[in-house]
């Protein structure tokens, strides 16, 4: 019998609690990222932008990993602890980390050219349409099932988050369309990277499977910015505060409390959750540029908290080991 079932209810809220506010901050990180790969993309390409994202971000997470494996072997030594010897790095978990770093890439570079075809607003709109893809990726390759609340919430959230620009997504012009199918498959490997981590928490920290995962990325975009001969780096300060604001606030400290959130709620809710991430992105524009909402967009909002609400309500947001 796992931790998680003999929970008494309160401790089992409490940690929901928790993991909920965790992910909350993690969403008003992540929901700058497509503000500053737009800042970014004045002096990069696509592709510049994501490595320069990965590079910085495996840096940062090297710099922590190690300042805390420091503080826990220091730690073992004043409580004259052992120090735990068994190897997490299967096989298994080896090819995990090498699907993560590759779907976290694809998953990056799509959406972040995407945002160069078509607005910041319907590029982030297909790209979170990933519930849809992890629920049905959750259900075909690990069986899991939903409870039908659950499902219920997740057709609420996306109806309201299409709602925020229905406009725009009326108007969309046909040579556009081949942003709106990058943004879209984005959302597919994003969620392939979400069903990952989930399965890989069990054995590696959030940092750690991040490390690798930036890792990863920037060994497998490199060799592609050499041959197409594109600009590696940023030429001016503004250029180099885009991508260092995009690796320490999305990656470092919004992707960071995503994985952490992985351990307690299902990679299914997380990406449910992060359909306020379009909602967030709008009601900055509403504080910061004065931009107005419509009575259409708040009713829009309504119902992405009303579709998250149900689905928290429901047992399948919470991680099952």
């Amino acid at each position: 019998m796992t931790n998680k079932l003999i929970l008494s209810p309160s401790k089992n809220l409490q940690t929901k609690i928790i993991a909920i506010a965790v992910l909350f901050i993690a969403v008003i990180a992540i929901s700058f990222a497509a503000i500053f790969i737009k800042w970014s993309e004045v002096e990069l390409s696509a592709n510049a932008t994501t490595f320069n994202r990965f590079w910085i971000g495996t840096i940062i997470f090297l710099f922590w990993n190690s300042f805390n494996f420091v503080y826990l072997k220091l730690s073992s030594l004043r409580w004259n602890q052992e120090s735990r010897k068994d190897n997490p790095y299967t096989k298994n978990v080896i090819l995990l980390l090498l699907a993560l770093g590759f779907s976290a890439l694809i998953s990056q570079l799509l959406w972040v050219w995407s945002i160069t075809q078509i607005s910041i607003a319907i590029s982030t709109i297909f790209h979170n349409l990933t519930p849809i893809f992890t629920t049905l990726t959750a259900w075909l390759l690990f069986n899991k099932r939903f409870e039908e609340k659950f499902l219920i919430g997740m057709a609420i959230a996306i109806v309201g988050i299409m709602i925020v620009s229905i406009q725009d997504i009326l108007q969309i012009a046909s040579g556009k369309i081949s942003g709106e199918i990058a943004a879209l498959f984005s959302a597919v490997f994003y969620a392939v990277y979400l069903l990952i981590v989930e399965q890989l928490r069990t054995k590696l920290n959030a940092t750690t499977l991040l490390m690798w995962s930036c890792l990863t990325g920037t060994i497998l975009i490199l060799p592609v910015l050499i041959v197409t001969g594109e600009q590696l780096f940023p030429y001016s300060w503004e250029g180099w505060l885009a991508v260092i604001s995009l690796a320490f606030i999305c990656q470092f400290l919004g992707q960071g409390l995503i994985g952490y959130s992985l351990n307690k709620l299902s990679a299914g809710f997380v990406s449910l959750f992060l359909l306020i991430d379009p909602v967030m992105t709008a009601v900055e524009a509403w504080i910061i540029f004065s931009e107005n909402l419509s009575l259409l967009e708040l009713i829009a909002f309504l119902l992405v908290l009303l579709g998250i609400y149900l689905a928290l309500s429901s047992q399948s947001s919470i991680h099952q080991e």
